[in-house]
C-alpha cells in the first residue's frame, strides 16, 4: 500500500480531467462523465484518507514520536499545495484543448499560402445566398480532401460536404448516377453537377472554387480572340494562348477565334481580345473595333513594343499614347532576368488589381503607356514599374544608361483600365464601354502565364471588362502547390544514404566512447 500510495494522487485530477473534457465537448453530462467525475471524487477522497492515515503513522512511516505537530502540518500544507497546483495544471490544459477543438486557429506559414483559401474561395463562400452541398463518393477520404472541405465548410453556414460508400449506400450512388468511386458532386437545389475528373485527379482548391461559381451563379459569356495579324496562337504547347483559354474555360467563358476581315464583331461577344498582333489592321477592322467600343462593348489589348495596329484614332479618343520605347530596368540583371524583364509590385487601385497587395507580375519586354484627360473618360493605371525603370530610346548600346534627352525616367504605367459612357445605344449591351490596354503580350502565353500573378491580371482584366467583378469573380486565384522534390543523381543519394546511417551515428558513437575513456 505504501509503495503505490504515492501514485493514488494523480488518479483524481486525471479522471476530473477525463469528465470535464467529455462533458464539454460533448455538451452534455450524461453517464459517462458523471462517472468519471464520481470516480475522480472517491479516488481523491481515498488518497486523503490514507494521507491522513499516514500523518498517524509512527515510525514506520518516517515520523517519530517526539515529531511536532507543525511538523506534520507542514507536511500536510506541502502536500495539499502540490494537490491543487496539479489539478489546476490538469484544469487548464483540459481548458485550452477544449477551446482548441471549439474554436480551431491555423496558422499558414508556407511560402504561397497553400493551406489559406484565396480571397475569390472566401467571398464565394460567403455570399452563397443557397445552400451547396459537396458528396465525396469514396469510402476513405484523403486527410488533405479533408482539410480542404473542412477549410471551406469554416468559411460560411450554406456549405456542407458529406463523404459517401457507394457500396454501401446504393440508393444514394444510384441517384446521382456514381459511375466509379471517387467522384465528386455539387448540389444546389434541384441542380448537380460532377467535378470533371474528379475521381482521377486530386481535390484541389481551384477546381472546387470553378465549380462552386459554375453551379451558383447562370453566368457565361463568350470571349473573341482576334486572329490574323500573328497574334499569339490560340493553340500549341510554348507562346500560345492555350492555358488561358482553359483557365477561362473553368470559369464559363467560352472561347473563340475572330477574323476582322472575314466578319463584323457578333453581338454575343462579351469582351474582344487583341493580343500579340504583329502586322497592322485593316482600316475596316480598325473601325470595326472602335463602333464595338462605342456601342458598349469591351476590349483587351495587349501591344508589344514597336508595333503599330493602326488604331491610332481608337485610341486617342480614349487619351491613350502608346510609347515605342522600351521599359528597361537594369536591376533586373541582379536577378537573372536580363534588364527587359519589369518585375511590378506597385498596383493601381482598382478592381483588377485590389487584391494583388506586394505580390509580383514579370512583363519581358513592354512599351509604356501614357493617358491624357479626356473628358468622360475614365482611366486607372495598373501596372505600375519601380523609379528606378526607365524608357529607354536606343536599344542597340549593350551599356544601358539612361539618357534624360532621349529617354523617360520611371516609373512607367504598363497598363491601364479605362471606361466611359457608349455613345451609340444598343439593347443588347450594357451602356458602359471598357477598355484595358497592356504593354506586352508575352505575360499570358503558356511558358509567361502561371508566373507569379500574370495569370491573375489577364483574368480578372477579362472578369471586369464582361461587367462581372462581383465578388466571386475578381480575386487572385487559388494557388496549387509547387513542386519541391529535390532529384538525386544515384552518387548523390548513396552519400546522403551512408552520411545519414553511417557517418553521423558513428560521430556520436566515439565522443562517447571518448568521453568515457576521459570520466573512467
Amino acid at each position: 500500500m505504501k509503495k503505490y500510495r504515492q501514485y493514488l494522487v494523480w488518479v483524481g485530477p486525471i479522471l476530473a480531467l477525463m469528465g470535464i473534457t467529455a462533458g464539454l465537448v460533448s455538451n452534455s453530462w450524461g453517464a459517462i462523465p458523471s462517472g468519471l467525475l464520481i470516480a475522480a471524487i472517491v479516488s481523491s477522497s481515498l488518497w486523503l484518507i490514507l494521507y491522513s492515515s499516514h500523518r498517524g503513522l509512527n515510525k514506520r512511516d518516517g515520523y517519530s514520536e517526539n515529531d511536532s505537530p507543525r511538523r506534520i502540518s507542514r507536511s500536510t500544507q506541502s502536500g495539499t499545495n502540490a494537490f491543487v497546483a496539479t489539478l489546476s495544471v490538469f484544469v487548464i490544459l483540459g481548458l485550452i484543448n477544449f477551446l482548441a477543438v471549439r474554436y480551431p486557429t491555423r496558422v499558414d506559414l508556407t511560402e504561397t499560402g497553400l493551406y489559406t483559401l484565396a480571397p475569390q474561395s472566401r467571398q464565394l463562400v460567403k455570399s452563397l445566398l443557397q445552400p451547396v452541398k459537396v458528396w465525396i463518393f469514396e469510402r476513405d477520404g484523403k486527410p488533405e480532401d479533408r482539410a480542404l472541405l473542412e477549410n471551406y465548410r469554416q468559411q460560411g453556414k450554406n456549405f456542407s460536404y458529406e463523404y459517401v460508400d457507394p457500396q454501401i449506400q446504393l440508393g444514394l450512388a444510384q441517384k446521382f448516377n456514381v459511375q466509379s468511386p471517387g467522384e465528386v458532386y455539387l448540389e444546389a437545389g434541384n441542380e448537380r453537377k460532377l467535378l470533371p475528373g474528379s475521381n482521377e485527379q486530386p481535390l484541389t482548391e481551384i477546381r472546387l472554387t470553378n465549380a462552386l461559381q459554375q453551379i451558383t451563379t447562370k453566368f457565361s459569356a463568350q470571349v473573341y480572340f482576334v486572329q490574323g495579324h500573328g497574334e499569339q496562337p490560340l493553340t500549341g504547347e510554348q507562346n500560345s494562348l492555350s492555358q488561358a483559354l482553359s483557365v477561362l474555360a473553368e470559369k464559363s467563358y467560352t472561347t473563340q477565334a475572330l477574323n476582322l476581315a472575314q466578319t463584323t464583331i457578333p453581338e454575343d461577344a462579351t469582351v474582344v481580345v487583341l493580343a500579340g498582333a504583329k502586322r497592322g489592321l485593316l482600316p475596316s477592322e480598325a473601325t470595326s473595333l472602335n463602333d464595338y467600343l462605342n456601342r458598349g462593348g469591351s476590349l483587351f489589348l495587349a501591344i508589344d513594343p514597336m508595333i503599330n495596329l493602326g488604331i491610332d484614332s481608337l485610341l486617342t479618343s480614349w487619351g491613350v499614347t502608346l510609347d515605342n520605347r522600351l521599359a528597361v530596368n537594369p536591376a533586373g540583371a541582379a536577378v537573372g532576368l536580363g534588364p527587359a524583364v519589369i518585375l511590378v509590385d506597385n498596383y493601381g487601385q482598382h478592381p483588377i488589381t485590389k487584391d494583388f497587395g506586394n505580390g509580383i507580375s514579370l512583363y519581358r519586354g513592354a512599351r509604356p503607356i501614357e493617358t491624357k484627360i479626356v473628358a468622360g473618360v475614365q482611366a486607372t493605371p495598373l501596372l505600375l514599374t519601380s523609379s528606378q525603370s526607365w524608357a529607354e530610346s536606343d536599344l542597340k548600346d549593350e551599356n544601358l544608361k539612361l539618357d534624360p534627352e532621349s529617354d523617360r525616367p520611371g516609373p512607367l504605367t504598363l497598363g491601364v483600365a479605362m471606361s466611359r459612357q457608349a455613345t451609340t445605344s444598343s439593347n443588347s449591351k450594357p451602356s458602359e464601354s471598357r477598355l484595358v490596354i497592356i504593354g506586352n503580350s508575352d505575360f499570358i502565353t503558356n511558358n509567361q502565364f502561371s508566373q507569379q500573378l500574370n495569370g491573375d491580371v489577364f483574368i480578372n482584366s477579362i472578369s471586369w471588362l464582361s461587367k462581372q467583378e462581383g465578388a466571386s469573380q475578381l480575386s487572385v486565384r487559388p494557388k496549387e502547390a509547387k513542386n519541391r522534390r529535390i532529384n538525386l543523381q544515384a552518387a548523390q543519394s548513396n552519400i546522403l544514404s551512408w552520411t545519414a546511417l553511417g557517418f553521423i551515428p558513428l560521430i556520436g558513437l566515439v565522443s562517447a566512447v571518448i568521453l568515457w575513456w576521459l570520466r573512467r
